[in-house]
């Protein structure tokens, strides 16, 4: 078990397969894109499909989710997931991806393995996407998600984050087309994450923002506490179901005590938490040699410290130096 000071107990592994991304967003990074990571730096597939293996049968992870950076730019996706498919026990497998290109790969994800997939898309309008992610691929996004959806990888879950100036009164244009296209919206608060350290409370659009716009639109009945369980998302049952719309609110509602998320690297580092600025090296075992056994044992090391709660509620809160590209969403 991977079991921490406060008694929770992680079985949901993000796995980032690499730091790059082919969208510029701008809550993320720079228009010039970040320092790329060296290959010889990033985990090989063997290396991923053994550290999954080791948490799924020594560690009790159930779950895996593969992020980026953009998880479709890893060339061995569809082999990764379909060795950790054939895993025993075999864990719950999904992927956020950015859907630019899911088109051409959905169905052999599908066929892989993949249970499912997360999209981020924050816009339903083109311009409004281009100027959000420095990139003219909108199009290609709702294509993917017909891809995922066709294939069979649901429910497919939207994930949007909402900026102030740009996409902010979007959001029940959203839900409406989510729930005509029977898709699951999910808004995310803008995290501190982002390269550029531009990041500020007072100027994000907080839940309370997101559900009051939803309510001018739509009837919400919250679900209750025994249903969200471990799931950042609190969700909300539209005009009485089936649908449903989520709101992930890490910045002023967090839901740090109830966490059950351990996250690897693409570099083969064990993070905590997505705000930690702790990490433990497992490459350097692997590469060392070390047997599996170890690695566990590391890794049981790094989840025993980790903290009660990412801190964002602390005047001195500082960003992690790494942004969400580099550490999995």
């Amino acid at each position: 078990m991977l079991v921490d000071t406060y008694g929770r107990v992680a079985t949901d592994l993000r796995v980032s397969l690499t730091d790059r991304c082919n969208l510029r967003c701008t809550y993320c990074m720079p228009e010039e894109g970040l320092q790329w990571l060296a290959k010889p730096d990033l985990l090989t597939d063997d290396e991923i499909v053994r550290l999954i293996d080791i948490a799924v049968r020594l560690l009790g992870i159930e779950e895996v989710r593969f992020t980026g950076g953009e998880p479709l730019l890893r060339p061995g996706l569809t082999g990764i997931v379909e060795r950790v498919a054939a895993l025993a026990p075999r864990p719950r497998m999904s992927l956020t991806t950015n859907g630019i290109g899911l088109r051409r790969t959905a169905a052999a994800l599908k066929t892989a393995g993949l249970d499912r997939v997360n999209v981020s898309l924050d816009t339903l309008r083109p311009d409004v996407f281009k100027t959000l992610t420095r990139r003219d691929r909108h199009r290609d996004v709702l294509d993917g998600l017909r891809a995922a959806r066709d294939a069979g990888l649901t429910p497919v879950k939207v994930n949007t984050v909402l900026m102030p100036g740009l996409n902010e009164d979007e959001a029940p244009d959203l839900l409406a087309w989510a729930v005509a296209h029977d898709y699951e919206l999910r808004f995310i608060e803008q995290m501190p994450l982002d390269a550029q350290h531009g990041w500020k409370r007072d100027s994000m659009v907080t839940a309370g923002d997101i559900l009051a716009s939803l309510r001018t639109r739509f009837d919400l009945t919250a679900e209750g506490t025994d249903d969200r369980g471990s799931a950042p998302a609190e969700r909300w049952l539209v005009d009485g179901g089936p649908h449903r719309v989520g709101v992930i609110a890490s910045v002023t509602r967090p839901f740090c005590a109830a966490c059950d998320r351990t996250r690897l690297t693409a570099d083969g580092q064990i993070r905590t938490c997505l705000f930690a600025r702790e990490e433990t090296d497992l490459r350097g075992a692997l590469r060392s040699g070390a047997p599996d056994e170890e690695i566990a044992r590391l890794w049981r090391l790094a989840m025993w410290g980790k903290k009660a709660g990412a801190g964002l509620d602390d005047p001195s809160f500082i960003q992690p130096d790494r942004p969400m590209s580099a550490i999995g969403g």
